[in-house]
């Protein structure tokens, strides 16, 4: 049955990929063969496909297809993140939508909405990937907070916490007022923000002298408990052992003595806020001082606000300023520009605040992680980032593990007492009450007694365990497929994640399989629109990817991400790219319908011309195989889909075909089709990886396949022996055939008009390759002589060409034709180097603009001389 003339991406997508999931291609089991293993970076479960999905996604299939190709016991494991902050939000506001307040609901009665909406939302971006062709193992869908994943979590939890190395302590935090959640160091990011720098005077108590402090939040003066100088410093001597007067709240507080004040900043003196600002935090421990904390949860001012409590801090920035000013304690404003912390999930602004958390102590742990990639045992792809990921690893801190969530791993520790100590940690209420019972000495506690801990685990302590907790390996580390799937070989995921995510893996997996978790870490670039901006939903610069499947079809969609995507670098993205990867599948499906549009015959000989294309067309695919599993070895994966790019459109679409097509109207050799087809196969092969729909369509199309011979589960081809001077010798010959038509270009000479050839072989190239030039410039006759009067010329190297012309052109027009351009061009010559004999020019322009001349310089006389050497030719 004859294909259709167009290309039907949604039909051919829909039909393979139900025929993939039906022969359970994708699923793996333990065997005797070599594994090769990624695990997904799980996407928030309520998440929706975006553009960095897409490519991170396309790369992982690319990967995971080419080793099932290549003969290893292939295994994707997908999954999803339970995300707690995301997924609370949402919960939050889908309540508030009911009108029902989270406050107003218990734990339990909380959670049974989140697993709800998780129900119904959670998912949908595993179906979209599969729209994109993503070969994952669907059987092994986790889940953050599976059974077996959560116990994973917890188990770790209380081995950490036996081990010493998790504490409850009593810290400066980051706190998100939005989310009402404690933030790890690695989920603030820093952003400049201009501010003002407002200059407040101080009474100095029991005289009449001031002193004046800079800060750029004068709300918190309400929390200031000390004013602190640099006991060096000689412009306030007279301060010292005195005592200021806090404006506003009229509180006195002393002036301290410290030489952590830098007298060069500011005014030399420091107000002192020691729950709002963790130096000063360190500062009110060394000396002693009050602690005074003004702001609610939500960052609004509690009762030490005074008359500002229950207003948001930023309006009480504006209130106080001005009540400042009118007391006359407002000395002057600057602007001033910082970094100011957000929260990387809501976007907020970050608050200091002294909090009971858990921590995790990080340096020990850390240690066998950094040694694993400075040894390059864990290969990061680029290696830009190695010296980043040595200078987290190296300044690490203690780990923020505890967020004020419901939605989450609760965290397994039980109280039993008034005392903050008074606590267990413990798997289940069971084993706690008997620990509580030891650690007491009271054995008359009862369960009742019990009260967990009300906090969730940081997600990204459940993530960390992914490589491990996916097969089982916490609770099992001795089960079949921790010990045959892990350490996995590769990890694409976004630079962003490189801390929250990627290092923590590498040190759960040194700690819990004393092993490296992945070989090798391939660092996707940042999707960007072509104004460079970081496409988002709140730019309105990111398109649907499901829109662009359904507009260009998975494989154009997948081709267009990966032209432009080299690793760690970002990827401009433009629709015309995926634009560009639906000509190049059309371009594909056109080559095999000419192919099989031929009328094949046994009695046809296969030609000279069509067995030089074919053997050549065999070497260059060897040479670039070649090529392509280099590019691939390095993680250029962009790279190798160029290649292949070329390959296919250019040395099989444009050359091959074209010299090995019969005439018209000519049946084509049955022995050349053969080879034809069993090339187009090979191309398959090697495009399957990065265009799954398509080439799975045309293999089953050229032969009837049982599920054991489908493309995706045949071979990678195999290396043979190629012969790079052959290559390079029929290259030489498509030279020439490209100098013919540029000869029939320039002189409108029709292709169907055959012309003649003689060569002047300086370069002793001899007659192997003249039947290809023959038939690709449809020339009649080929000879070998010296310059021939009256034609056409080019050369190719030391070769000389020559086209006769007599009869094939006019003469007299052609060379009117020439004299024309020739006479446009030397005009144009002359103004250029009028504009560069102008000294002020070259010496005031900028640099790239005399260069951009030159280059009209230099083009306009090489064209000249061509000009001019085609008239001599002529006359």
């Amino acid at each position: 049955m004859a294909l259709a003339a167009k290309y039907s991406a949604k039909e051919v997508e829909q039909k393979w990929y139900n025929y993939w999931m039906e022969q359970g291609y994708f699923h793996s089991e333990v065997n005797e063969k070599e594994p090769y293993t990624i695990v997904i970076p799980p996407p928030n479960v309520t998440g929706v496909l975006h553009m960095g999905h897409m490519l991170n996604n396309t790369i992982q299939d690319v990967l995971i297809r080419k080793a099932r190709l290549e003969g290893y016991n292939a295994c994707w494991v997908p999954g999803t993140d339970h995300a707690s902050i995301a997924t609370e939000a949402k919960v939050v506001a889908k309540l508030k939508s009911e009108g029902i307040e989270k406050s107003s609901l218990t734990r339990d009665e909380f959670l049974k909405h989140a697993w709800e909406w998780t129900h119904k939302h959670g998912g949908i971006i595993l179906e979209q990937l599969k729209r994109l062709g993503a070969s994952c193992d669907w059987e092994r869908t986790k889940f953050t907070m599976d059974d077996d994943m959560s116990e994973s979590v917890i188990h770790v939890f209380v081995d950490l916490f036996n081990k010493g190395l998790i504490y409850r302590g009593y810290r400066m935090v980051n706190w998100d007022p939005q989310a009402k959640t404690t933030l790890s160091d690695e989920e603030v990011i820093y952003q400049e923000k201009q501010g003002k720098l407002y200059y407040v005077s101080y009474k100095v108590a029991g005289s009449g002298d001031t002193l004046t402090i800079a800060t750029t939040r004068p709300e918190t003066i309400l929390g200031d408990t000390a004013i602190c100088i640099n006991p060096n410093d000689e412009r306030f001597t007279h301060l010292k052992g005195k005592k200021a007067i806090v404006p506003i709240c009229n509180r006195e507080v002393p002036i301290i003595e410290d030489e952590y004040v830098d007298m060069e900043f500011g005014t030399g003196c420091l107000k002192v806020t020691p729950a709002h600002d963790e130096n000063d935090k360190v500062l009110g421990d060394k000396h002693g001082l009050e602690i005074i904390d003004i702001f609610n949860d939500d960052a609004t001012l509690n009762a030490h606000g005074m008359h500002y409590q229950g207003q948001d801090r930023f309006a009480v920035r504006k209130g106080i300023t001005k009540e400042l000013e009118e007391l006359g304690h407002l000395v002057k404003t600057e602007d001033y520009t910082n970094k100011v912390g957000t929260s990387e999930r809501t976007g907020a602004v970050i608050e200091p605040k002294l909090s009971d958390q858990w921590f995790l102590k990080m340096k020990d742990l850390a240690a066998p992680a950094l040694e694993a990639v400075l040894k390059e045992d864990v290969a990061l792809v680029p290696g830009k980032f190695i010296n980043t990921y040595k200078h987290w690893m190296e300044n690490v801190r203690d780990w923020n593990i505890s967020r004020q969530l419901w939605w989450g791993h609760q965290i397994p520790a039980y109280y039993y007492g008034a005392d903050k100590q008074d606590f267990v940690v413990a798997k289940t209420a069971d084993e706690a009450l008997k620990l509580a019972q030891e650690k007491s000495g009271n054995a008359q506690l009862t369960a009742a007694d019990l009260r967990q801990d009300e906090d969730a685990l940081d997600t990204w302590f459940s993530s960390w365990l992914w490589p491990i907790s996916v097969f089982n390996g916490i609770l099992e580390p001795e089960n079949k497929e921790i010990e045959y799937y892990y350490p996995t070989n590769d990890l694409v995921t976004a630079p962003e994640i490189l801390f929250f995510w990627v290092a923590r893996m590498i040190i759960a997996g040194y700690e819990y399989r004393d092993a490296k978790p992945f070989s090798n870490v391939y660092l996707t670039g940042i999707v960007r629109d072509k104004q460079r901006r970081k496409m988002s939903k709140s730019l309105g610069n990111s398109p649907d990817p499901i829109e662009l499947i359904e507009k260009y079809g998975a494989d154009g969609v997948r081709v267009g991400m990966l032209l432009s995507s080299p690793a760690g670098n970002d990827l401009m993205f433009d629709v015309e790219l995926c634009e560009q990867g639906s000509k190049f599948v059309n371009k594909i499906w056109n080559a095999y319908r000419l192919i099989q549009g031929w009328e094949v015959s046994e009695d046809r000989k296969q030609t000279e011309a069509e067995s030089l294309a074919l053997q050549w067309y065999r070497n260059r695919f060897q040479q670039v195989l070649r090529t392509v599993e280099s590019e691939f070895k390095q993680y250029r994966i962009s790279t190798a889909l160029m290649e292949t790019y070329r390959l296919v459109w250019d040395d099989f679409c444009s050359t091959m075909l074209e010299a090995i097509k019969p005439p018209y109207g000519e049946p084509a050799s049955a022995q050349t089709y053969r080879e034809a087809i069993a090339i187009f196969e090979d191309n398959l092969r090697i495009l399957h990886p990065f265009i799954p729909f398509l080439t799975e369509e045309l293999w089953h199309d050229i032969a009837e396949r049982s599920s054991e011979e489908a493309l995706i589960v045949s071979s990678w081809p195999k290396h043979e022996e190629f012969d790079a001077e052959f290559i390079a010798n029929f290259d030489f010959a498509m030279e020439v055939v490209s100098g013919v038509r540029t000869i029939r270009k320039n002189n409108q000479i029709a292709f169907k008009e055959t012309v003649d050839l003689v060569i002047a072989d300086n370069e002793k190239q001899g007659r192997t390759f003249e039947p290809v030039i023959q038939k690709l410039g449809n020339i009649l006759n080929i000879s070998h002589g010296e310059a021939v009067d009256g034609a056409l010329t080019f050369r190719v190297k030391a070769n000389e060409y020559f086209v006769p012309i007599s009869g094939a052109v006019d003469v007299e027009a052609q060379i009117a034709k020439i004299q024309e351009e020739l006479s446009y061009t030397e005009g144009f010559l002359k103004s250029v180097q009028k504009k560069l004999s102008n000294e002020r020019f070259v010496n005031n322009a900028p640099e790239q603009v005399v260069a951009v001349e030159r280059k009209k310089e230099a083009d306009a006389l090489a064209k000249i001389d061509t000009l001019k050497a085609s008239l001599a030719g002529l006359q």
